[in-house]
């Protein structure tokens, strides 16, 4: 993977996307895969991220739920204890996880396992801090 055409072409093949931008994907990440009879779903959003207007990022932020409806305080201690692959954000109104990478020398892997365990994080957390399956 060398570019964020290559991520986006990769991204279409593999996952239900809802909607796309010129640097933004959003998909619906399902569970089924990892357990036939789990029925949850995440939304995540890739976007396209240049720094220093030359190199190539990729930001894997999901919304966990309304800011001023969580208990900030427990859920970061949450994300400190339970997190391997995404740290916590209020961006807008939302609490999201998120998770950036490089682009110029992404392996697939390097993409795949990041996002299953952010969206894996997110719903979890989606869970036990906003009562349900809302994103």
């Amino acid at each position: 993977m060398a570019t964020w055409g290559d991520l986006a072409a990769y991204v279409r093949d593999q996952y239900d996307v809802i909607s796309e931008e010129t640097d933004e994907i959003r998909i619906l990440f399902d569970f089924q895969h990892l357990d036939e009879e789990d029925e949850r779903t995440q939304v995540v959003i890739l976007v396209r991220e240049v720094l220093d207007e030359k190199h190539e990022w990729v930001q894997i932020a999901s919304p966990v739920g309304l800011a001023a409806r969580c208990d900030l305080r427990g859920f970061l201690e949450e994300v400190g204890k339970s997190s391997i692959a995404s740290g916590a954000a209020i961006m807008g109104d939302h609490v999201v996880l998120r998770h950036s990478l490089p682009l110029e020398t992404l392996d697939i892997h390097e993409f795949v396992d990041p996002l299953s365990l952010l969206a894996g994080t997110a719903d979890r957390l989606e869970e036990v801090f906003f009562g349900g399956d809302n994103y």
